[in-house]
């Protein structure tokens, strides 16, 4: 190759390393929508649950969570409403659990102690509203609208995962 092509060439390539370097990310801050997603359900003697939740950040930045107030719903069955202020601070792009002691509607109830007396898994679904608020940023509201399914646990009486 001659030395004014090769000079072209480093020329060509130096210039669309440039290129990139300018266009890359420069590290700023993303608030995205966060998650809720039930990580356990205990149900004790008296028949009322104990409710752990997954609260997930996909932000850039830590957040907390201030407020949660979700619909719950198991095989089509209303079962209350889960409500906590856990004021839990959870780093960037990570999750953490909070637990809610709940007395659920009697329709959830049966339906719950029915899957677990046959040994069955339960579908539910979560709708409503978390209260977050973004390492230096005012608080937001997300509207949380999931569904997912519990199944239960060998050797663990009374819980679902």
């Amino acid at each position: 190759m001659p030395p004014s092509k090769r000079i072209a060439a480093i020329a060509l390539a130096s210039g669309f390393a440039l290129l990139l370097v300018a266009c890359s990310s420069t590290g700023g801050k993303r608030v995205s929508e966060p998650a809720a997603s039930i990580q356990q359900l205990t149900v004790d003697a008296r028949g009322n649950w104990q409710v752990q939740l997954r609260l997930q950040n996909y932000s850039s930045m830590a957040m907390r969570f201030d407020a949660i107030d979700l619909a719950l719903e198991v095989n089509g069955q209303p079962a209350g409403h889960l409500k906590a202020s856990p004021a839990l601070s959870i780093p960037a792009e990570s999750g953490d659990l909070t637990t809610i002691h709940h007395v659920p509607d009697g329709t959830g109830r049966l339906v719950v102690a029915d899957a677990l007396a046959s040994g069955q898994g339960i579908n539910y679904t979560l709708k409503g509203d978390v209260q977050v608020t973004p390492e230096g940023n005012k608080q937001r509201s997300y509207t949380i609208d999931g569904k997912n399914q519990l199944g239960p646990v060998p050797g663990l009486t009374g819980v679902l995962r």
